[in-house]
C-alpha cells in the first residue's frame, strides 16, 4: 500500500497546489524568507506528506487521522495567504486562484475522509 498514494487525486492535487504556492512565494520580500515564506511552504508540503504517510498506514482509521492533519495544514496555508494578501505580497489573481484551489482541495479531503470513515 506504500505507493498507492501516487494514484490518489487528492495527493496529485496537493502536489500541484504546493508547486503553485512555491511559485507565488518566490516573489515575496526577501525579509519574509524565514517568516511567512518558510511557514507557508512547510504547511503546504505537509498536505501531500500527510496524505502519503496516511496511505502507508495499516487502517482506514489511521489514514483518516492523517487526512485530518492534511486538512488542518490546508487551513493553515489559507490563513497565511490571507495575511500575505493583506500585506500585498500576493497578486490579487494569484490569491483568488489559491482560494479556489484551497476550496477544491478542502472538498476533496473532506469527501475522502467521509469515504474512509465508512
Amino acid at each position: 500500500m506504500a505507493k498507492n498514494y501516487e494514484n490518489l487525486n487528492i495527493w496529485k492535487k496537493s502536489i500541484d497546489f504546493a508547486s503553485f504556492i512555491y511559485r507565488i512565494t518566490k516573489n515575496f520580500p526577501r525579509e519574509e524568507f524565514y517568516g511567512l515564506v518558510s511557514q507557508i511552504r512547510r504547511a503546504v508540503v505537509s498536505i501531500s506528506s500527510n496524505i502519503a504517510e496516511g496511505a502507508g498506514r495499516g487502517s482506514k482509521k489511521e489514514f483518516s487521522r492523517f487526512i485530518s492533519i492534511a486538512s488542518r495544514s490546508l487551513n493553515e496555508v489559507e490563513s497565511q495567504l490571507h495575511i500575505s494578501s493583506n500585506l500585498d505580497y500576493v497578486k490579487k489573481e494569484d490569491f483568488e486562484k489559491a482560494m479556489e484551489l484551497i476550496k477544491d482541495l478542502g472538498s476533496m479531503l473532506g469527501g475522502f475522509q467521509k469515504f474512509l470513515k465508512k
